[in-house]
This record gives structure tokens, sequence and C-alpha cells, in this order.
């Protein structure tokens, strides 16, 4: 019987988050005595399943999720600040006179003033649609090789019937802006009027990422040589189990890995070879299992957690306080220190450091403490070094802001497709992301650059390079 009994998922939220109301109460009560037992014992076993605390928040059930804080003040830019338009275009393609033959409101003549102004309206034309272009190819013989040759076709790859644009535009709006495979279908056969199907266009892409995948191996030897190196990871789904999506970034690159492990396996992949940067991370254990010349952990992650504690509300003990005081004056000082950079002599500046990293080990070795400040106590005895590599070295940033930023496209992508099918899939997503986020973190457009680099694999037969912000513009 105590399996066929169950907490009601309203009543089960309820309970949880404090809103459990009377009504909800005097009917759980009102059952008989049993039914009351095991309906007890199930909401404590619920209970004590709740999900760990660093479980990502697609794990998660929308009832157990937290309701989300209102915006504070409006949107927007602050008063006095420069607004934004959409720029004029470079060219006019058409122009149109309007004039009145007559008043719209007496219907008398009009006295002509030569008076105009002009407005300037930029559309998508009517009919809009694919292009179909027959090539007549020749094939002619040479009598030096022995052999007949012929043209290449640049527009598209070889015994591909989709040009390069249609190509490339498709898997930019899929892997880039996120937009659902069934939607680009949608608008290619309606609007665009050329005829695909959901299947088609996948290997096309199939084929397209494999084509690009120097440029994704690219990427990862940019991440590796790397001075600085901001780490994340988010929860994804492979045909419906829990995977992962890592992200390892740079300022101009961006990897992405989609793994099943969650752990040092998924790592051992990435960091090959040994990397001699610093790598800025949270403070997931993982990531200190691999081998870096420094870390920098998170001050942002840890600064939520000290905001957390003091929002509870029972409200926290004054040893609480004094704890949570100390560790943001550490912050405070350490990133004037990062701030003063090499104006400050040398000496003076080892000798701040010095203190700091003394005051950080004070606090983490402090005892008889408010429970949270133990428990942070601890982690600050571990990472406490960690903590302070931003102060020692300007270059280094005290938070991981940055991959946080950049795994955030691949997140809301998730909630639109809900993951990858099949393991080729997953490989294909990550390559042509990582490909599209770093074209445009090094302000190039990746429609033109995959075209191009389409174009000289069909002439020459090879992929040129990755192309780089100062190579492009140069």
């Amino acid at each position: 019987m105590a399996a066929a009994i169950e907490v009601a998922p309203e009543f089960l939220h309820a309970f949880r988050n404090g809103t459990l109301t009377d009504a909800q109460a005097q009917a759980f009560a009102e059952q008989d005595p049993l039914t009351i037992k095991f309906q007890l014992l199930a909401l404590a076993a619920a209970i004590a399943a709740k999900r760990s605390p660093h479980a990502p928040s697609s794990t998660l059930a929308p009832f157990e999720k937290p309701t989300p804080k209102k915006r504070r003040g409006k949107p927007g830019a602050k008063p006095g600040h420069e607004g934004h338009a959409r720029p004029k275009p470079d060219r006019i393609d058409r122009r149109v006179e309007h004039q009145l033959p007559h008043c719209p409101e007496c219907g008398g003549q009009l006295v002509r003033t030569k008076r105009t102004r002009t407005r300037i309206i930029e559309d998508i034309p009517t009919d809009l649609k694919a292009e179909a272009t027959e090539h007549t190819i020749h094939r002619d013989w040479c009598p030096c090789c022995q052999k007949q040759v012929e043209p290449k076709v640049p527009d598209a790859l070889p015994a591909c019937t989709l040009g390069n644009q249609a190509v490339t535009l498709s898997a930019f709006l899929h892997y880039r802006v996120g937009t659902t495979t069934s939607q680009i279908v949608d608008v290619y056969n309606a609007h665009l009027q050329l005829k695909i199907t959901a299947g088609g266009l996948t290997q096309m892409w199939h084929r397209l990422a494999q084509t690009l995948k120097p440029w994704y191996e690219q990427i990862w030897d940019e991440c590796m040589a790397s001075a600085v190196l901001n780490a994340d990871e988010t929860g994804w789904h492979l045909n419906g189990a829990l995977v992962w999506l890592w992200c390892f970034c740079t300022k101009n690159s961006t990897f992405y890995a989609i793994d099943e492990s969650r752990g040092h396996a998924a790592l051992e992949k990435f960091f090959a070879e040994d990397f001699h940067g610093t790598l800025v991370t949270d403070f997931w254990r993982a990531y200190d299992a691999v081998e870096v010349r420094m870390n920098q952990k998170c001050w942002a992650h840890l600064l939520r957690e000290l905001k957390a504690v003091d929002e509870r509300p029972n409200g926290p003990r004054d040893d609480w306080l004094d704890f949570a005081k100390k560790l943001r004056r550490i912050y405070t000082d350490a990133v004037k220190l990062a701030a003063a950079g090499k104006a400050m002599p040398a000496a003076e500046r080892d000798s701040k450091l010095s203190r700091l990293h003394a005051r950080m080990t004070d606090l983490a070795c402090a005892t008889g403490m408010h429970p949270d400040a133990r428990r942070l106590a601890k982690r600050l005895l571990k990472d406490g070094a960690d903590l302070l590599t931003f102060a020692e070295f300007p270059e280094v940033p005290p938070t991981n802001n940055h991959a946080e930023r950049e795994i955030r496209p691949a997140v809301l992508m998730r909630k639109a497709s809900y993951g990858n099918g099949s393991v080729r899939g997953t490989e294909t997503r990550a390559i042509l992301m990582s490909i599209y986020r770093t074209l445009k973190s090094r302000g190039l457009d990746p429609l033109t650059e995959t075209r191009k680099a389409l174009e000289t694999i069909v002439k020459t037969g090879n992929l040129p390079p990755l192309p780089d912000k100062i190579t492009s513009t140069g």
C-alpha cells in the first residue's frame, strides 16, 4: 500500500516552499491515519532526495526552482546617456516620391511649395525566393596530362545540391542563434521557397562540421596556449539522458565539448597536454585534478553564498556577520591591489599581497564560528591562495563571469532544442557552436568567413586557417 500512495505534487511544492495553506493542511489531516502515515513517509523520502545545490538548474523540476527576483530599476540606459538608434543604410536601392493630388480634408486644389522631407524604410522584398542556377561545366582534354580536366564550381561543395549560402545560413541560425530545425525548415520552404527536409538539412550540417573540424582543433590549440583560460559546465541532454556541455574560453576563442562525464574523465580529454596558464573556474572539485601553473577561483560564487546566508529568514548571528565582513574586506583590498598594477612599487606590492594571504589564512583557521562560516572556512583553507591569484597578476580576472557568459547561449539553445538525439549530433553541435561563437567574439561575420572557407576548399582542396581579427582586417 505504501508504494501506491504518493504525495500530490502541489502539496509537496507548498510544503517545501513554506506556502502551505490552511485548506491544504486541513485536507491532509482529514485523511485516515494509515494514509497519513504513508504520505508522511513519502514526503520525508521526497525531501531527502532533493537535488544537490551544485546540480544545474536543468536537472530541477520547474516547481522546485525558486521564484526569480524582480528586476531592480527600469531597463535601458541611465538618464543622460547617449541613445542608440539603427544606423542609416550605406546605399539607397530605390527612390519613391509621394505627393497628394488634392487636399485630403476638403478636396481643394493644393499650392506646390517645393518643400520635402525624406524617410528611409528598409524592408525585405515580397518576392524573396531561392535562386536556382544551372552550371554548364566544360570538360576538355589535356594532351600533356593525357586526361580530361574541368573547372571547379565554388558555389557548393562537391555533389551537393544546396549552395554554400543556404547551408551556412541554416547552420548559423541553428548553432549560433538557436533556431530549431523545424523552424528553419518552415522558413526555407514557405518564405524562401527552397524545398528542404529536416533530415537532409541535418546531414548537410554534419558534413559542414566535418569540413570545418580543423578550425575546431585550432580553437583548442589556442585555448591550450593561452595565458588565462576560463572554464564552466552545464547540463545537456543526449537522447533523453543527462550529459554535460563544457565550455573553455579566452578573450577571442570559445571551445565547447559535450561529454557524458562531469568529472576528471572529461577534463582529461581537453587537457591532453600540459596547460601552462591560469585556469579560472568555480569551486567544482573536478577542476582541482587539472595540473596547471596557477588557479583562480571565482569570487562571484563566494560572494553570492555570503549574500544567501545574509538573507535567510531567521537572520545570521554576530559571529557570521564578523566572518562575512572580514572576507568581503579581503576581496575589496585585493581588488584595489590588482587595480594598482605596476604603478605600485614591487616591494610595497609584495608586502600587501603577503598580508592578504595571512588574513585569508587567519580567517580560514578560525574556530567556534557559525556553521556556515565554518563551512566556508574549510573552503578558504583549501582555496584561499587560489582566490588571490588575480591580485598578483592583474591580467587574471577575479571571477568566472566570462565563461558563464559564453555558456549562456548554449543554455538558451538547450531550452529550445532539448539537446541532441545522437552522439554524432553532439559532435556537430560542439564544432559549429565553437566556430560561430569564436568568429563572433573576434568581430568577424561568421556567415562570410565560413562561406569563403568553403569556396577556398573547393578551389584549392585545403581549408584556410581560422581567421583572426588582425589578419582579417589587415
